[in-house]
Order: C-alpha cells, then structure tokens, then sequence
C-alpha cells in the first residue's frame, strides 16, 4: 500500500469519525473509541484472541497503531501475553520485572465479516454514547418545560421528538379530548427522567398542576420575577382550574397581573391548556377569607372550621348550593384541592337543622341528669353551656346570671350537676375495679377515670398495653373511602382529647415501661402513628 494510500486512509477514518460526531452531537474522541475497539477486535481475531491487543488512533493525524503487549515476568504461564527478562532485554535493556512491553504489529485488511463486526462495535458504541448524552442532558431538565413535535401515537401514548431524543407523553398525562396527530408541535413539562437498559426515558405531562405553574410563568414577567407567587394549583385537565396567587409588593394587583390586559395573559395559557377554563384566585393566610375565595363565584353566608375533622364547613345561601357544589362537584373539589382542607357546602337551612337536632342533644341531657324541665335545660343550652361539668364548676353567678334564674335556682341547679358527676364517677371507679384498671395507668398525667374505663373495655389495662397504642387509636382519624370522608372513632372520641396531649401520655407511658428514655421528645410517637388528618385532603388534592 503506498504512503498517498495510506494518507487517505486516515484522513477518511478522522473525517468519519467527526461527521458522526457531529450528527450525533456525541464527543469525537467518543467515536476514535469505539473504532479503536472495533479494530481491537478484528485485530485479536486476525493474530488470536490469546494476545493482549491494544489499538491507538491518533486524534490528529488519524494514525491508527496495533501493538501487543507482553508483561515481563519470572514464571512464563502464557507466552502470549507474558516475556522472560532476558528476551525484554533483547528489546528493551532496561526492562524489569513488572513492566509492559509493546510489540508493534503489521496493519490488517478487513474483510467483509470483520467489516461487518466492527461496523456493529461501533454504532453500539455511539448508540451508548448518544444515550448518555440524552440522559445527561435532560435529567438537569425536570420541572421544566419543553417543545417538541409529534413524532407517533400509541394506544393514546404520544411520542414526541426533541431534536435531540424523544420523549413520551403517556396517556393519563395528556389532555382529555386531545386530538394531537404527527407532525403537531407541542409543549409539555417534564416530570421524570429514567436511565434504563433500552435507553433513557423522558416523560411529559400537559395535565399536573406544575405545568400551568410553568406557563404562567413564562405569560406573567411577575411571576418570573418573583413577585408575584402561585400558592397553590389546583386543575380538572382539559375543563377547569383555579391558582391561588399573591403580590409581595402591595402596589401590585396579582389577580389583574396574572389576567393581563383584556385578558391577553391567562387566554394565552387557556389556549395552550385546549380551552381549560381557569379561576384566579387571591391567596391569604386568613383561612376563611381564603376559603370564601377559593369557592368563587358562588356567594358564601359563613365559614365553620372543625380542626379535630380537618374540615371546613361553609354554609351558602339555599339559591347558590348548586353554583357553590359545581357540575358533578367540580367547584368544591378544586376548592379542596385549592385549599387543602375538606370543605363541606351546607345551606343555610341545612346548618339550622343541625344546628337544631345539636341543640336537643344537649338539653335532653341536661333534662335527664338535672331532673329539670325543658325549658331550663333549654335556657342553659341557649347561654352556651354543653357538658355537665361546665354547669357544675363554673362561678355561681354566671348561672344565676341566666334570664329567669336566681341565686337559690342556680345553687340548686349547680348541687344536681354536681351530684350525678360525684355518682357517675363512683360508677366509673367501679368499673375500673372491675376492668382490672393496673395503678401505673391510673397515674398518666391527664388521664380521666372514664378515659380508664373506655381503655378497659378494649383490653387496655396497664401501662404497657397504653405504651403499644398510637395516637390514631385514641384520638381516630380522618380517611377516605369511596371517595368519601370518613371518620373513625378512637378510644377517646367526644372526651375532648387534643392529638398533641394523646402523644404526651403514649410518651409518658412509654417512659413508665421502659420502652424509652425521659428525655425523648413527643415527636418519637410521629413515625409508628402517623397522622391521618390529613390523609383524606392529600389524596384529593
């Protein structure tokens, strides 16, 4: 082969080496790899796969060299990879023990099946390669937003092209009623970069509320800046949604900001989103406030928060419960989501039923344990007064202080009250008695005799039965079922048991057994308990 032959030779191997390089926007030095391995190859199959085989290809010049290597060694187990000292000195007279020699070999021609083998080296090679590329490239670019064009759709999967990769758009993210065909551009945000076997896997969503997060950001300067923040994001894909927005300058109206002139702004976003309808809502730490807000535009006549229930309570004028409730629920069901709290939507006549049928619980009550007639349980119920003990302790004369009683009235009225908790508490101790009650139980801070005697029931009786409980068990929780909230009742249900005191007796009682040290903190029940008040708002949100 002549010098101007070999020359072309090697200025065609640096020129392949950048075209694919360049096509595949993967490093050059990449390729000259994966051609040095592809000779190696050939090279082992042309002079024996027993022969230690090294390929170099100059980056420059594209001089490709074929040399094996022999390792100088005392005891001679494979002649083909190792040499005696004194033939290395023959090569090299300073050679010792340890050292690698090179012995150049001659070039070799490729024939058709070796060509073919180092073909395949090479493209699995920059196949790997330009997968790493991908992977590096887009795993820094999750939460973000990115273009593409359809590329195909699979069983209602969309792939999209990049440019450089591709991406999928799996069917539960994309819009519903959706119609995207090849060729479509399209806008998507990705939500998770995976590097598997087959090569790394983009997704994209147009549904999850970070989306529409993204392209106001990109509508509202604002919100780009930093002024202007979404709270919170709550979305029906393809239909409805509503954002929670605030200003932290004053002197800008973040509702207004986000709509834009006419209405520019957010009908940009609507048409991206396919005609979703979208409610602007202005965020504030005032709960109520919030809630009122967040159920827009139905009007709302009062707000109840029940922080046991994890609940909100809004009570609506008769005319606006459909408008509050929305078609098949949508309205309050992005409000929850909104918000974060369950909020249930009563009107105003539904709440003075209940209001009612509350308030003939308690004065039955009061009738029954007092012996007294309606009308003075009714007129005790009426001042605020619910439970036995409120009657029975409070200062004589805001009882006597009640329109129709005197002091005689209120002394009489507060000796019964007094009378049936002294006797309901004997009962009580009996029962504990009879529960088998252990005294190290009796002796938890704010443990009651009818706490014991609800414990003993369920075979709870001594301290290191009390250790084992969490606090779910005392005080229940909140959960959904069916897509229904429900309330499971704990030990302690209607006792007025705070969640944060049920932790500090299940820690104290831990502590009497044993079970851990004084000093630990409350927070040790939080992980084996788990707080479920909150479960039912999560999943819907």
């Amino acid at each position: 082969m002549t010098d101007a032959a070999i020359s072309a030779n090697r200025l065609e191997l640096l020129q392949i080496a950048n075209a694919v390089a360049a096509e595949k926007q993967i490093d050059k030095m990449v390729v000259l790899g994966a051609m040095s391995d592809a000779i190696q190859k050939a090279a082992s199959a042309r002079y024996g796969i027993e022969n230690n085989i090294e390929v170099s290809i100059d980056p420059i010049t594209g001089e490709t060299v074929i040399r094996r290597l022999l390792e100088v060694s005392s005891e001679i187990e494979n002649d083909s990879q190792q040499i005696t000292l004194a033939e290395a000195h023959k090569r090299n007279p300073e050679a010792q023990y340890g050292d690698i020699l090179a012995e150049v070999l001659p070039p070799i021609e490729f024939g058709r099946i070796a060509a073919q083998s180092a073909k395949q080296v090479i493209m699995q090679r920059v196949r790997d390669a330009e997968r790493e590329r991908m992977y590096d490239e887009y795993k820094d670019r999750v939460g973000e937003i990115v273009h593409g064009v359809v590329k195909r759709v699979e069983y209602g999967n969309v792939i999209v092209d990049l440019g450089r990769g591709e991406a999928i758009i799996r069917r539960d993210e994309a819009l519903p009623r959706e119609n995207l065909r090849n060729g479509d551009r399209v806008r998507a945000y990705v939500y998770d970069v995976n590097n598997e076997q087959k090569g790394p896997q983009i997704f994209l969503s147009r549904t999850r509320p970070e989306f529409m997060t993204k392209l106001f950001s990109q509508e509202v300067p604002e919100i780009f800046d930093g002024v202007i923040e979404i709270k919170s994001v709550a979305r029906d894909p393809g239909s409805r949604a509503k954002i929670a927005v605030i200003s932290s300058d004053s002197s800008i109206d973040p509702v207004g900001a986000c709509v834009g002139m006419r209405g520019a702004r957010v009908q940009a976003v609507v048409n991206e989103l396919g005609g979703e309808k979208i409610d602007i809502v202005p965020w504030t730490e005032d709960l109520a406030s919030f809630i009122v807000n967040a159920l827009a535009p139905a009007e709302v006549a009062k707000v109840l928060m029940d922080e046991e229930l994890d609940r909100i309570e809004v009570v609506v004028p008769d005319h606006q419960l459909s408008l509050a409730i929305g078609r098949r629920g949508q309205n309050v069901r992005l409000a929850t989501q909104l918000t974060g709290w369950n909020i249930e939507i009563l009107t105003e006549e539904q709440e003075s039923e209940r209001h009612q049928a509350e308030f003939k619980i308690i004065t039955d009550r009061f009738t029954a344990a007092l012996d007294v007639d309606e009308t003075i349980s009714q007129l005790l119920a009426t001042e605020g007064f619910t439970t036995l003990e409120e009657v029975a302790y409070v200062a004589p004369e805001e009882v006597s202080a009640i329109e129709g009683f005197d002091d005689d009235t209120a002394a009489e009225i507060q000796q019964r009250a007094a009378e049936f908790l002294e006797k309901r508490q004997a009962e009580l101790e009996a029962r504990c008695g009879e529960l088998g009650i252990e005294v190290d139980l009796i002796g938890i801070t704010g443990m009651t005799t009818e706490m014991l005697v609800r414990l003993g029931e369920d075979g709870i009786v001594s301290v290191d039965d009390f250790a084992g409980c969490a606090s779910d068990d005392l005080v229940g929780w909140v959960e959904k079922v069916k897509g229904e909230v429900v309330r499971e009742k704990g030990y302690f249900d209607g006792l007025n048991v705070a969640r944060v005191d049920a932790e500090a007796m299940i820690i104290e009682a831990r502590v009497k057994a044993g079970w851990i040290e004084a000093e630990r903190e409350v927070e040790a029940v939080s992980d084996d308990t788990g707080d479920h008040t909150n479960d039912a708002a999560e999943e819907e949100a």
